[in-house]
């Protein structure tokens, strides 16, 4: 008789059926949900915090679903080693190119994250839990947090003899000022660049920059980080 015969079953049965057998179905469905009003509670709080003017209504939505994905692939992983460095080793060629240019974004990514990664451990009430805390100091401080952006004064003029005349007039209606440069070009045009915080985003003093002679225009800019106009 032939012991050596390998039937259908066989095949499976190290790693295609005990994988199967091992999984629950409720369990991951009760983290998926987990996950899922985690991801949902943090989309209401970047709702609720968003300070800025052009609301991504689609980032919002990939926090819900960056933190299901993030519990799904922890499922995944927990229970196979092998399956656990396969998994880094394909997330290891991403490249994520999206500029996140308010650092509060990235904290709403790390939270969304973190929460995938409990979720799919099965770490339900320390979820809650945590999102709940940080929910609340994030409505508390946001609310409560006033923001004065810098600005950047581009002055164009061709009378080097009103620069002290406009120190004076940028001096008496900022709270803070510096010179970031200053340059000349051929045919005495000059450009000063300023940056400054003014008080309480009162711009009226740049139509009285621009009235001054020699000036041939002057901008203000809202500074952070990244010119916008």
């Amino acid at each position: 008789m032939n012991t050596n015969t390998i039937n259908f079953s066989d095949i499976f049965k190290s790693s295609f059926l005990e994988n199967t057998t091992s999984f629950s179905v409720v369990d991951s469905l009760i983290s998926l949900a987990a996950a899922f009003a985690v991801g949902l509670f943090i989309y209401v709080v970047y709702k609720k915090t968003f300070a800025g003017v052009m609301y991504s209504h689609t980032f919002s939505i990939s926090l819900i679903v960056m933190t299901m994905a993030t519990a799904l692939i922890i499922m995944g992983v927990s229970s196979n080693v092998l399956l656990s460095l396969g998994m880094v080793g394909a997330l290891s060629i991403v490249r994520f190119r999206t500029p996140i240019k308010d650092p509060m974004d990235i904290v709403y990514i790390f939270w969304a994250i973190a929460s995938g990664i409990l979720c799919g451990a099965g770490f339900v009430p320390l979820v809650i839990i945590g999102a709940i805390l940080i929910g609340l100091v994030l409505l508390f401080f946001i609310n409560r947090l006033t923001v004065e952006n810098p600005f950047l004064l581009i002055v164009r003029y061709n009378d080097p003899a009103i620069e002290n005349s406009l120190e004076h007039i940028v001096s008496a209606q900022s709270i803070k000022h510096s010179v970031k440069s200053k340059s000349v070009t051929p045919g005495n045009d000059m450009e000063m660049i300023y940056e400054i915080r003014v008080k309480k985003n009162d711009t009226g003093f740049v139509n009285k920059i621009t009235s001054m002679e020699g000036v041939q225009s002057a901008m203000m800019l809202s500074y952070d980080g990244n010119f916008t106009a």
